[in-house]
């Protein structure tokens, strides 16, 4: 872990005399970002000395309250660790205080310097590690889908697609790659530009997504994977508060529409060795790759039964696992096929690639990037083999087997010790903790959909 120099805060402050306090953030289980606020002439102490944050910061469930059963709690008192600041991420944030506010990621250790086990950003350090010790680094991409909604509720106190600020009119069609959406909507999208340029994030392209206010902004390939899911968890944070100042909101909701496409995370990996060359990537050229891509895909889809956990955090994630709606059913895989839940997209050899199409926006960039490479390490390691390649429509030649129940999802990775091993028992024993906890509290709540189905009819 590299933390934030003195120098290079001082050199920030130099720079940016306009910012008048730093927002300290750090990803809990639920990539909800959590921290304090200081005043920059706390910044270079807390480069020196880090910021004391409770190890039960990631003991909180999506409500913020601590969940005891992951032993984070009062069990050890609720002390607290020390959180380093992260070189590279101190960045203004453009759209808060009219540009006074700056940021900057932080990540938790022990007394001792060594890596807090339950933060997810050090569990993905940890499987990294892995893949450097085999002399191999992965080069990353993320995509996330989002939905643009009204900050007003209907009438029936239900959420609803913006109306264009360029037509005025509230969207009702798919209108999937509309470029006159993407017209409508372009000063919203030209201000996520300029933050996401003023804070070093490495935007792509911008697309509009298949739903009513639904669009897809994407993360160019990085062969820092950490550094990758850091922009991810901020560039979320930044696509909401950019919508606030436009007076929308920004959901990254798994299935904020139960008649609609859900919002999905999509991860692009490919391998580099030493030599810096993609392993993927046949020497013939050949479309189908290398043994060791066969072998990445069959880890995956070994370990994507159990993964769901990861894929699917909570409640709402296991709607989007709903048939037509480009969502993988089944553990499958092919080329340039977007029914399948492991895509090798078509294009150039040395690009060659896997695309992992099965978890929502909702999920933790870190966790699911620690998740993923552990699969692919496991089918190099052991020499796995996938299925044949799927032609044609997945969804007509498998029936669903990925579980779409929070309950069996959560029990699949309790019992993975693959998984286990790979991110860390005492990490798994506090994750699932927490989700069980919060799929109790769920369980007590009685939809209105309950009401009207059952109230006066059983």
């Amino acid at each position: 872990m590299s933390s934030l120099p003195v120098d290079e805060a001082r050199d920030f402050l130099s720079r940016h005399p306009e910012v008048d306090s730093i927002d300290l953030l750090i990803s809990d289980l639920n990539g909800v970002m959590r921290g304090k606020r200081i005043p920059r002439d706390n910044l270079e102490k807390a480069c020196r000395d880090g910021v004391n944050l409770p190890a039960s910061v990631f003991a909180l469930d999506i409500n913020g309250n601590t969940i005891e059963e992951t032993g984070l709690g009062l069990a050890t008192g609720d002390g607290d660790r020390v959180c380093r600041p992260i070189a590279g991420t101190l960045v203004p944030s453009p759209w808060l205080r009219r540009g006074r506010q700056a940021q900057l990621l932080m990540t938790m250790v022990e007394a001792d310097e060594t890596p807090f086990f339950a933060d997810p950003r050090q569990v993905l350090t940890r499987v990294l590690q892995r893949l450097r010790r085999a002399g191999l680094t992965p080069v990353v991409a993320v995509e996330l889908e989002f939905y643009l909604i009204d900050r007003a509720r209907t009438a029936e106190g239900l959420i609803q697609p913006p109306c264009s600020p360029g037509s005025g009119e509230r969207a009702t069609q798919s209108q999937l790659y509309s470029m006159l959406e993407l017209d409508e909507y372009a000063d919203f999208l030209e201000d996520i530009q300029a933050a996401a340029l003023a804070q070093g994030l490495p935007l792509d392209t911008a697309l509009k997504e298949c739903a009513p206010g639904q669009f897809e902004v994407n993360l160019v390939h990085c062969d820092d994977a950490l550094a990758a899911c850091d922009s991810a968890v901020l560039l979320k944070r930044l696509i909401k508060g950019v919508a606030l100042t436009h007076g929308f909101e920004a959901t990254f909701m798994a299935k904020p529409y139960g008649l609609e496409a859900g919002n999905g995370t999509h991860v692009h990996i490919s391998l580099l060795d030493e030599s810096g060359a993609n392993v993927f990537a046949a020497e013939d050229g050949d479309p189908l790759g290398t043994p060791r891509l066969r072998q990445a895909i069959a880890g995956l889809l070994a370990l994507m039964p159990p993964s769901m956990a990861i894929c699917a955090p909570n409640l709402n994630s296991f709607r989007r696992f709903q048939p037509g709606l480009y969502v993988p059913m089944a553990p499958t895989w092919g080329y340039d096929n977007r029914s399948v839940a492991l895509r090798i997209p078509s294009g150039p050899n040395a690009a060659r690639r896997i695309e992992h199409r099965v978890a929502g926006a909702d999920a933790n960039p870190y966790l699911l990037m620690a998740t993923l490479l552990a699969g692919i390490a496991h089918g190099l390691e052991q020499r796995l083999s996938p299925p044949p390649a799927v032609s044609g429509n997945a969804y007509e030649q498998f029936e669903p087997s990925l579980t779409n129940s929070w309950y069996q999802a959560l029990a699949l990775l309790e019992a993975d010790e693959v998984l286990g091993e790979a991110l860390g028992h005492d990490f798994l024993r506090v994750f699932v903790a927490n989700r069980r906890a919060e799929r109790a509290q769920a369980m007590q709540e009685v939809s209105h959909l309950e009401y009207a189905w059952y109230l006066r009819h059983v």
